[in-house]
């Protein structure tokens, strides 16, 4: 069934175009056309006015709905994340799993592996941050199970995974140059988070095995003119960089600084958890953040279309561009060739939304989903 999406303005790659049509078939976005070139078979469906963008991409989120899969890994708790993830907008997310015990590390590889064949279509896999961190900037992260890394530890996980593992975040200053060296040549992506390190540590493993920068300015050792430290490494090596823009985690002042320096390197994530009473990850909702038990700021209550809002709103970055922190950048980190962009070929993972960034419906894998289908 050919499907032509019009009365629109689409967002992509920096650029917003009226008088188009989205032509979808199957999975795929078959074509961009003139609305006066709609084929006369297709089903046509009129968006009034609201925007069209490629579905929204979250490479880090605990969780979602009320399920922690990042403390309580489950089959059920990634079903829970991908139906509230679409009602959002997003289409594609990495389940991550914070530091812990071996035996979770390994349950959340198993429920991964067992709902893969059940997913909708927007769990991408597994980000795994930690338990290779640095325990001086470990934040809500628990130092008794932060640990150094060895090949042997790191190659029973990922290989036992299957491929499920797409991303890890470690401390590179504390690993032996054998394990960088090693993860670098895995088909993941290796990203420097919690981490101490120095100017001159940084520049030397950006330049070498390490691809990503993990929520920049949190968990990181602040800028200081005698030692400069992570951040500024950051700014000059320009790996692909993810941020929390909730305006908590991060100012809304040091996210446009960011973005100044970084320009389209630096992407967002939600690093988003849900409340839970059980587990090594007991968040709390105090207000507009959750906390540990002890008060630890921990995990996000954005979403990402909340992150882009804010982008726009609060840090003056151009609509367009936004999306493309939410969108085309983390697909290009991530080796998602079809995806970030509403274009021939790409998947058809779209998020229709208005002015007010309320979510219309979203459509992933050539699926339309809305509210009532994914309660």
């Amino acid at each position: 069934m050919l499907t032509a999406l019009f009365n629109t303005q689409i967002i992509s790659n920096g650029v917003i175009t009226k008088g188009k049509a989205v032509l979808i078939n199957g999975t795929r976005i078959t074509e961009v056309v003139d609305e006066d070139a709609i084929p006369q078979d297709a089903e046509r469906r009129d968006l009034q006015g609201a925007y069209i963008a490629s579905g929204l991409l979250d490479l880090q989120i605990y969780g979602a709905g009320g399920s922690l899969f990042g403390g309580i890994p489950t089959a059920e708790a990634l079903h829970q994340m991908e139906k509230t993830l679409l009602q959002e907008g997003c289409t594609g997310f990495f389940a991550t799993v914070a530091t812990n015990s071996d035996e979770v590390v390994l349950r959340a590889i198993e429920a991964a592996k067992a709902y893969r064949p059940k997913a909708i279509g927007t769990f991408m896999g597994l980000h795994l941050e930690g338990p290779f961190l640095n325990p001086i900037r470990k934040g809500a992260h628990p130092a008794e199970y932060i640990k150094k890394a060895t090949i042997a530890q790191l190659r029973h996980w990922i290989d036992h995974a299957q491929g499920e593992v797409k991303m890890v975040t470690i401390a590179p200053e504390l690993q032996d140059a054998e394990v960088l060296n090693w993860l670098g040549e895995q088909d993941i992506v290796v990203s420097a988070g919690h981490s101490d390190a120095t100017y001159e540590q940084a520049l030397s493993f950006f330049d070498k095995s390490i691809h990503a920068a993990t929520h920049l300015f949190n968990a990181m050792p602040p800028m200081h003119h005698r030692q400069p430290g992570l951040i500024p490494a950051i700014f000059e090596a320009r790996p692909y960089t993810s941020i929390v823009a909730d305006g908590i985690h991060v100012n809304f002042a040091m996210i446009a600084l960011a973005k100044r320096l970084l320009g389209n390197k630096l992407f967002l994530i939600t690093d988003a958890v849900t409340e839970a009473s059980e587990g090594t990850y007991q968040h709390q909702l105090k207000g507009d953040r959750y906390v540990m038990p002890d008060g630890t700021l921990s995990g996000s209550a954005l979403t990402m279309l909340k992150a882009v809002q804010n982008c726009v709103e609060h840090v003056g970055i151009e609509l367009v561009e936004a999306i493309n922190m939410a969108t085309l950048y983390p697909a290009q980190l991530a080796g998602l060739a079809n995806k970030g962009k509403v274009e021939r070929g790409y998947d058809a993972d779209l998020l229709i939304f208005d002015a007010g960034f309320n979510t219309k419906f979203t459509i992933c894998q050539g699926k339309t989903y809305d509210h009532s289908q994914l309660a």
